[in-house]
């Protein structure tokens, strides 16, 4: 940083340069001059202060890492700052945070160059939608630390905005860990929290129903979700504690993360209190409040003997049902299964305007004959939140509940699915 001194001697005034220093007299015209001079200066950046900031970034990264984070930005939040993204330059490690001040979500980026240190806030869906167009390619940043006016230069252009001040905005508290960490390989807690939202509640009268259910025991980890007509469970086998912990995560930071998985590689980090949750993977931190309140005794809804077993291809399933479905009534998509040894049989009606859809597809059935009703959507739903290819039903009768597994789970993985049946009226 340069800096400028003026030394006044009589009627002289001098004035040093990094080049050369030069002296002017008190005339009018040296009054010009000297202004000249300063912001001939000023723009040299003799009277830049310590708070200008410049950094280099690619555009790629930084627009999928903010459209990451704006799913969690609320259009509804009761403090304006909490619209905008807050931004962190140091040691040439550039932090982005968003948050609705329930749901905190921060990553870091390795910069490709900087200089200085500063916080700031822009408005999320501006810095989103500023860069999301521009191919890839590396994004120059000037930061004024006074004014916090940015300029961004890239290949073909330039453009300019106005941030905010990071004084209001609010940081989430350091954490403190109260039970054992949890580690869960990436691939396996996306697929596990993408079965159990599938599962939840929206009935805000029932929020514990709402969440996603982590039932941490000796016997391995259990990701649950039910809203009383259908119910996903992921038993994880390689993940124990000694100590019986749990926690119900909200469907908010949930689908979040569920969704920034499907990009990362490696394991997750899951840490929690009686309070808060913190997931940590490779490129995020997301920090979050959890839902109060005591989650219903899922195993018990389980039935256990299930003596009638259906075989069937997933997808040669869905696509039946999806063709069907097009003839049954909106308000109660009634599917009725008619199985016996080699074949099963669905079919729908609406009353209504007169219509009618059956199809036969091949199983393996151990029984003689079983008909159950299901929920058609639902049922529809259950199948592609399941990923194995070869499923299996067991049924006991019409009135209980059916479960649905992988024929072959994943390694080190048990699924099941609940679903409610419908009764048949005809």
């Amino acid at each position: 940083m340069n800096h400028l001194h003026s030394v006044c001697h009589e009627k002289n005034v001098f004035l040093p340069s990094d080049s050369s220093p030069f002296t002017l007299q008190p005339h009018s015209d040296d009054v010009l001059k000297a202004a000249v001079a300063l912001t001939f200066l000023y723009k040299t950046s003799l009277f830049q202060t310590d708070k200008d900031m410049k950094f280099s970034v690619n555009s790629a990264l930084l627009s999928q890492r903010l459209q990451t984070l704006g799913r969690v930005v609320s259009s509804k939040n009761s403090m304006p700052i909490l619209g905008n993204f807050y931004f962190k330059l140091s040691d040439n490690v550039l932090t982005i945070i968003a948050s609705d001040n329930e749901v905190y979500l921060s990553t870091n980026i390795e910069l490709v160059s900087s200089e200085g240190e500063l916080e700031f806030t822009i408005n999320a869906k501006t810095a989103q939608d500023s860069i999301k167009e521009i191919p890839e390619q590396p994004l120059d940043f000037n930061i004024d630390g006074d004014t916090l006016e940015i300029t961004v230069n890239y290949q073909n252009g330039t453009f300019s905005l106005m941030g905010e001040s990071a004084d209001q905005y609010p940081l989430a508290k350091p954490f403190v860990e109260e039970f054992p960490a949890i580690v869960i390989g990436n691939d396996t807690l996306q697929r596990s929290i993408n079965r159990a939202l599938f599962a939840t509640n929206n009935d805000i009268l029932r929020p514990v129903m709402s969440g996603v259910y982590f039932d941490y025991k000796p016997e391995g980890l259990n990701i649950v979700a039910s809203d009383g007509r259908k119910l996903a469970c992921t038993h994880l086998l390689d993940i124990h504690s000694e100590t019986p912990c749990n926690f119900i995560l909200p469907p908010k930071p949930a689908s979040i993360y569920k969704t920034l998985l499907l990009k990362e590689e490696g394991d997750t980090v899951i840490k929690f209190n009686a309070t808060n949750a913190m997931f940590q993977c490779a490129n995020y931190t997301m920090t979050c409040l959890l839902i109060a309140g005591r989650f219903p005794k899922y195993e018990t809804v389980i039935p256990q003997n299930n003596p009638h077993v259906m075989g069937i291809n997933r997808q040669a399933l869905i696509s039946a049902l999806r063709r069907i479905l097009v003839f049954s009534n909106v308000s109660t998509p009634l599917v009725k299964f008619r199985i016996e040894p080699g074949r099963l049989e669905i079919s729908t009606r609406d009353t209504d305007y007169r219509r009618f859809g059956a199809e036969t597809i091949l199983c393996d059935f151990n029984g003689s004959f079983l008909e159950m009703g299901f929920r058609g959507t639902l049922l529809n739903d259950m199948l592609n939140n399941m990923d194995n290819e070869e499923l299996l039903f067991k049924m006991a009768d019409p009135s209980r509940a059916s479960i649905v597994v992988p024929a072959q789970n994943n390694e080190g993985e048990e699924v099941v699915m609940l679903v409610m049946p419908m009764m048949i009226s005809d």
